[in-house]
């Protein structure tokens, strides 16, 4: 039975890890569900949110008995599977969240980490295991130095241990009491929400084209990206809007 919930609310797509008894653990086939989650369907959320059940874990990444008996295709078949899932979620071309509220780890980190904000329970922990199992850690553990510096990501990676958040400055979007989780995440959206479509895609290609490109490359992206959005209808009246919301505050 799959262990992913989802559900719309006010515009925004839940996707739910659920399988608390085993700390929210996922499957292959699990990853691939959320991907096409993500790359499926008529339907273009203004945002995606990612959370666990219960306030134990987010997600402890992949079950266990994933790694039993791999040979080098089958390794091949499981990390692609999360390369997947994970780009879908930083490619996607509206905002990303990841309300972490527990244990966040291996490919569950990766996942946050490919998310463009973290909303994080106080009592929140992350880590990646991966060298402990006998494996790197690959895919978007590659951010992990953007968030924490390259000694810390180091060190994390090759321990394999568990962090609280607390000693991850600068990793958590928002960090709040785990009473006050759900509360930040709406917060939040109801900030990354309400923006022009097209705008919001615009700029998730220009985060990649920042990410994987140079900077004289990034900008000459950027020209590109900003002239095309005037062909879509939606810009004139965000510009529109914008100006009479000035003039009625009188900033203008």
């Amino acid at each position: 039975m799959s262990a992913i919930e989802t559900w719309w609310d006010a515009g925004t797509r839940w996707i739910r890890f659920d399988r608390p008894d085993k700390l929210n653990a996922l499957t292959v086939d699990e990853l691939r569900a959320v991907t096409d989650l993500l790359t499926g369907g008529a339907e273009e959320p203004e945002a995606v949110v990612f959370t666990g059940t219960g306030e134990r874990a987010f997600s402890a990444g992949m079950h266990v008995d994933s790694f039993v008996d791999l040979d080098p295709d089958g390794a091949r078949a499981l990390i692609t599977a999360v390369r997947d899932c994970v780009a879908a979620a930083r490619t996607a071309p509206c905002p990303t969240v990841a309300e972490v509220g527990g244990y966040c780890l291996g490919a569950a980190f990766e996942l946050a980490l490919a998310c463009d904000v973290r909303v994080v329970a106080e009592h929140a922990a992350f880590g990646l295991p991966e060298i402990r199992v006998g494996v790197p850690s690959v895919v978007d553990a590659a951010l992990l130095q953007q968030h924490v510096g390259l000694g810390k990501a180091k060190e994390m990676i090759l321990t394999g241990e568990v962090y609280p958040v607390a000693a991850l400055p600068g990793l958590a979007g928002e960090l709040v009491p785990a009473a006050e989780l759900r509360a930040a995440t709406r917060r939040m959206l109801s900030r990354l929400t309400g923006h022009s479509k097209a705008a919001v895609a615009a700029q998730k290609r220009l985060f990649e084209t920042w990410q994987n490109t140079s900077l004289a490359d990034g900008i000459e992206a950027s020209v590109e990206e900003f002239a095309a959005v005037f062909a879509d209808p939606g810009t004139a009246r965000a510009v529109q809007a914008r100006r009479a919301h000035l003039t009625r505050s009188g900033e203008e």
